[in-house]
């Protein structure tokens, strides 16, 4: 073979190579043209789409006077961010798929990531499904007072993540939602009547029939007491010191502590005026000089 021969064979493999890199880099350049293409206008409609599923929930929120699941705003905007995330991955793994990159490592690494945030955020994401989990559910309402966790107080909102109450002293408490909607709640405010139970004591020496009827005539006698179910008043223990009279009525629950204390106070009246005598613990020392 001749030095001409040679150079004309090298130069054929130059010039088909450069022919086989320019029709692959520009069949490469319009798959990437056409997956940004495809990114920006799937990216736009996605941004559309959940634009007008948080706006929807908005605007029935806004029109309903009381919060519902179709109709929580906190709810529906969580919905639409989750929704436009979870799109716009699946829309970007699929376009590198089509450009021929092996997505095998990508969803590995997308799964690894998952579960580390899944881990970091693991008492976040039981607040959110406790919150979800008490919209769905119902528990409580707002201005409802209820007990849970520790606290007491009137529910002022229901948010996502946390519930928030005001305590009788008017301290602000915010429990979250992950225990809250796994744990008891005591709610108040859900029946509209509530029963008030009593114990008086009363000396051995006094008449606990005379007793009996007094309290009989103060629980019938106030206004806020109910007639049915009438007064329960029976002997309930005979303590060490005292005979216990067992004493329930029933009110409407917004007037529970203003019949338990008119009472308290109705009862120890009476029972001065009538020589009841109310014991209280006593020790009598006996000391003995030998």
């Amino acid at each position: 073979m001749s030095w001409n021969e040679f150079w004309e064979m090298v130069g054929g493999w130059f010039i088909d190579a450069g022919k086989s890199i320019v029709a692959w880099g520009a069949n490469t350049g319009i798959k990437v043209i056409i997956a940004l293409v495809v990114m920006l206008v799937s990216f736009k409609i996605i941004n559309v789409v959940a634009r007008k599923i948080e706006k929807g929930g908005e605007k029935k929120a806004e029109s309903s006077g009381k919060i519902h699941v179709k109709t929580d705003k906190t709810l529906m905007r969580t919905l639409a961010y989750v929704f436009k995330l979870t799109l716009k991955i699946v829309v970007t793994v699929c376009l590198i798929g089509y450009l021929g990159i092996d997505t095998s490592g990508i969803t590995a690494l997308i799964a690894s990531f998952g579960v580390c945030v899944g881990l970091a955020v693991n008492g976040a994401l039981s607040n959110l499904a406790g919150g979800v989990l008490i919209i769905l559910t119902r528990p409580f309402r707002v201005d409802d007072y209820i007990e849970a966790q520790g606290y007491a107080g009137t529910v002022v909102d229901i948010h996502i993540t946390n519930t928030k109450i005001i305590t009788p002293d008017n301290k602000v408490i915010y429990i979250p939602n992950g225990p809250l909607s796994s744990g008891s709640i005591v709610n108040y405010s859900e029946k509209d009547t509530r029963r008030v139970d009593f114990s008086f004591s009363i000396s051995y020496g006094n008449d606990h029939e005379k007793a009996k009827a007094i309290l009989k005539d103060i629980c019938e006698s106030h206004e806020l007491v109910l007639k049915d179910p009438a007064p329960f008043i029976r002997v309930g223990e005979h303590g060490a010191s005292s005979i216990n009279i067992t004493t329930r009525v029933w009110v409407k629950s917004s007037d529970y502590w203003t019949v338990h204390f008119d009472i308290l106070e109705k009862v120890k009246t009476e029972f001065d005026k009538n020589g009841i005598e109310i014991p209280f613990d006593q020790l009598d020392v006996h000391i003995k000089n030998d």
